[in-house]
């Protein structure tokens, strides 16, 4: 663990920000081994100073980081916090589709750095979904080998066309927060990882009316069985997704201290308005590269196989 203090009184001092490594387009993307990665564990509040925080950091695997690795990363995540607090509730998302190109994510949340590793960490998402159904690797052996006997019990016949495109979520599952005094502590976090068509079914939205055949049902359900458990565990302990479960434990602390301290000078005066400065990235124009890649990648596939 590392005990960290910053003052928000400044602005969060501005060092080089590195893009995320994007994966090369049409390359297939393994899964990784457990990595834990540096994340935001606690924050202590000072109500006689309103803007000043200490921040408590765990170091997870990355303990042998220099002190000027400890201070960059640290940096990073503060203003992961900074983002969630300034950025208003209905502006946290982001969405690489290539049906929807201007919906990619909000003006203002996609200069800030958070903004722009979510996209990267969504770019990393579509291309690893893609990977993992490669039939001559463990994990799409399985999906084919299901797939295949599903539509055989069906429709009598594995000679059918699979559409095998499922856009997947990520989405907040659960997140518990331990208050003690001046102090609140992050005892319990998961992401869960779910089919766009499940997720919009369990927020009550709208669906656009779409013919559903019942051999993509088949491909969905297969995709529900056997893929999904295997990203979610990615999602939540891989290295891959390092970078989001940093996202998500600064996110926790942020949304712990809008619930509690909006009243706070703070509060109303940095709480969803917006302000990134200090927090936002040089290249406006990272989110739009990030897309442009991402529309290569899709036209390409991470594989080819007959």
């Amino acid at each position: 663990m590392g005990f960290l203090t910053n003052s928000l009184i400044f602005p969060v001092s501005v060092s080089a920000q590195m893009s995320p490594s994007l994966p090369n387009i049409g390359e297939r993307i393994a899964l990784a081994g457990g990595y834990a990665p540096p994340v935001l564990k606690g924050i202590q509040i000072f109500p006689d100073k309103p803007l000043q925080f200490n921040f408590i950091m765990d170091l997870g695997d990355a303990a042998s980081l220099s002190k000027e690795g400890q201070v960059a990363e640290s940096q990073k995540l503060i203003k992961y916090f900074l983002a969630t607090l300034t950025t208003p509730k209905e502006d946290l998302w982001v969405n690489l589709s290539p049906y929807e190109k201007n919906r990619i994510i909000p003006e203002n949340f996609g200069v800030t750095q958070m903004g722009r590793d979510l996209l990267a960490q969504d770019y990393l998402l579509k291309q690893i979904t893609a990977s993992v159904i490669y039939p001559e690797d463990e994990l799409g052996k399985k999906f084919w080998d299901q797939i295949y006997k599903v539509t055989h019990e069906k429709f009598g016949t594995t000679n059918v066309p699979v559409n095998t495109f499922n856009k997947v979520w990520i989405v907040p599952d659960k997140a518990i927060v331990y208050e003690d005094g001046d102090r609140a502590f992050i005892t319990e976090s998961h992401l869960k990882v779910m089919l766009e068509s499940d997720y919009l079914a369990l927020s009550k939205a709208n669906l656009k009316s779409q013919d559903t055949t019942a051999i993509n049902d088949v491909s969905s359900q297969v995709v529900r069985d056997i893929v999904i458990p295997a990203l979610e565990k990615e999602v939540n302990e891989g290295q891959h997704f390092a970078l989001l479960r940093q996202v998500y434990h600064s996110l926790i602390l942020a949304v712990w201290y809008k619930k509690n301290l909006r009243e706070s000078i703070l509060g109303k005066a940095y709480v969803g308005k917006n302000k990134t400065s200090g927090i936002d990235i040089e290249d406006k124009a990272e989110k739009e590269k990030i897309y442009q890649k991402y529309l290569e990648a899709f036209k390409k596939g991470a594989y080819n196989y007959i």
